[in-house]
């Protein structure tokens, strides 16, 4: 196998986009595998079949950041002084060069490391900006909430991931009361208009719920508590929000439904098999790329002239 393998039923940005309406996560099976080719195969056979592919679509999306990156070098000029982020807040009108972003929200143990490392991992980090959110900060505290988040964004040309995001601030704000009703429902209107802005700003965004089971993440939490080498990543706050766990898939479900635009809809990931899961999302950033129509940007120089210029060159 040399090429990578297209979904079935159509393209994954159509299979898994939420759609317009109120959002049932309890109809969206965890463990199903939407798009999954008979070429996959059966039984264990189609983990070792899903790396694969993942593995090809890297190199084919590690092409595309590259383009990504050269078309932002180009538009900068050679031997441009300006710094990336200076580029981003100077604006560049029409041929403002382009930025992605994948945001990636989860429950606790819901594979948003993971898919970080499988998926995002096989890009040139030299092109990456990866960025988590936590609880803020005191300094974060006194701006509004997207403060941080705008601080965060990649600059033109990169490939920017949110592990957390902007969207904590309608699902923990809200589930653990750190706000008031008023304050994080008003946040839906702010998210919508700040996620267009990035968009007239050529930044492509990418929501990704990663969708697992209560049942599952049961299962990743007593591995946490298993395995002496991920109790790392274990924290008995965990539990306390899985207590929670109705009211947080309550508070996704609306934030999947008032925050999907045609600007920056919102994919649902099975994420119950991790193979599949990385495989989905893969695919989903190859076909946003594939939108792009990225291309490698022309010479500014007399190419011919320079060549011209190495040949008669002596050594000194």
């Amino acid at each position: 196998m040399s090429e990578v393998v297209r979904p079935v039923g159509g393209p994954m940005r159509e299979l898994l986009r939420v759609a317009p309406g109120p959002v049932d996560l309890e109809a969206i099976d965890p463990r199903s595998t939407p798009g999954l080719p008979v070429a996959a195969g059966y039984g264990p056979a189609r983990k070792d079949w899903a790396r694969t592919q993942v593995e090809l679509m890297g190199a084919e999306l590690g092409r595309q950041q590259e383009m990504l990156y050269a078309a932002a070098q180009g538009a900068a000029g050679p031997g441009s002084a300006t710094s990336a982020p200076a580029q981003a807040d100077a604006g560049l009108g029409g041929d403002r060069p382009r930025r992605v972003l994948l945001v990636l929200q989860a429950m606790d143990c819901g594979g948003k490391d993971g898919t970080v490392k499988r998926v995002a991992g096989a890009m040139n980090p030299l092109g990456l900006h990866i960025r988590s959110f936590g609880p803020p900060t005191e300094e974060e505290l006194r701006h509004d909430f997207l403060w941080r988040v705008r601080r965060a964004l990649p600059p033109p040309g990169y490939v920017g991931v949110f592990n957390r995001s902007h969207y904590e601030d309608v699902l923990i704000a809200r589930v653990e009361g750190l706000v008031d009703e008023a304050t994080w429902r008003s946040r839906y209107a702010v998210i919508n208009d700040f996620e267009r802005e990035l968009a007239e700003q050529a930044v492509t965004v990418v929501k990704v719920m990663l969708h697992i089971s209560h049942a599952e993440q049961g299962e990743r939490l007593m591995e946490r508590l298993t395995d002496p080498t991920k109790f790392w990543k274990y924290n008995p706050s965990d539990l306390d929000t899985r207590a929670r766990w109705g009211a947080y898939q309550a508070a996704y479900a609306e934030a999947l439904e008032r925050c999907g635009t045609d600007a920056a809809p919102w994919f649902v990931v099975p994420a119950d098999r991790k193979w599949y899961r990385d495989w989905a999302v893969a695919h989903l950033l190859r076909e946003t790329f594939d939108g792009l129509h990225l291309g490698y940007p022309p010479a500014d120089f007399d190419v011919e002239r320079e060549r011209d210029r190495l040949r008669s060159q002596r050594r000194p």
